[in-house]
């Protein structure tokens, strides 16, 4: 498995999260087995779980497309101790049944330009991975369909900057708005991320590979 990012949750405290990634849904339930199987889970596990108060808010999600994975750089060293710069969002839009054809297009043809016209570094989006989950010993969020798109900023001042000039745009206003909302159900979710000293992933780290 490959440990894409490790992130402090801005808006609540005690939130950790994280997010690792699988070439496929077999060599997931491998990896978890050796993993959760293995000696260094079993050394530690009742420490570990002893941290926890709910660990099953969990999505499985794969890229909307071949090339809307992570870029990413290599995983700071054992010891890193310094917090990188940089905020990652994450975006989650809980979609209505059988949108997620007409979200995609609307995504790519609307709101992405808009975003990214709006100083949004997009750095991945995904949809809901639909295969049964190949490791049931950890439950993940079932009968949800979710579009979820992550960017990258500066800082919170430059996340700020860039709310208020998609909210104040006329496309926002006049059309995307009132197209986004024909295909989701409320809200989105929005998740303010501060990467930890050892994350891949940051809102500005120089890209390397992809997954």
């Amino acid at each position: 498995m490959v440990v894409i990012g490790q992130f402090r949750d801005m808006d609540r405290p005690d939130r950790f999260v994280w997010l690792r990634g699988f070439r496929d849904m077999t060599e997931r339930a491998q990896a978890l087995a050796q993993f959760y199987g293995g000696p260094t889970w079993k050394t530690h596990r009742e420490a570990a779980n002893a941290t926890m108060i709910d660990s099953d808010n969990v999505l499985l999600l794969r890229p909307a497309h071949p090339k809307s994975g992570f870029e990413f750089s290599e995983r700071p060293p054992i010891g890193a101790s310094e917090i990188p710069k940089g905020l990652v969002v994450a975006t989650i839009y809980y979609l209505k049944e059988g949108a997620e054809p007409e979200f995609m297009n609307f995504f790519e043809r609307r709101l992405k330009p808009l975003l990214i016209d709006a100083n949004a570094r997009v750095l991945a989006y995904f949809v809901t991975e639909t295969s049964a989950n190949t490791f049931p010993a950890l439950p993940v969020r079932e009968g949800v369909s979710v579009f979820v798109w992550f960017a990258g900023f500066a800082d919170e001042a430059a996340y700020a900057k860039h709310k208020s000039a998609v909210i104040d745009s006329p496309r926002w206003q006049n059309q995307v708005a009132k197209e986004l909302a024909n295909t989701v159900k409320g809200n989105p979710e929005v998740l303010r991320l501060s990467p930890t000293a050892r994350s891949r992933l940051s809102g500005l780290a120089p890209f390397a590979f992809r997954i």
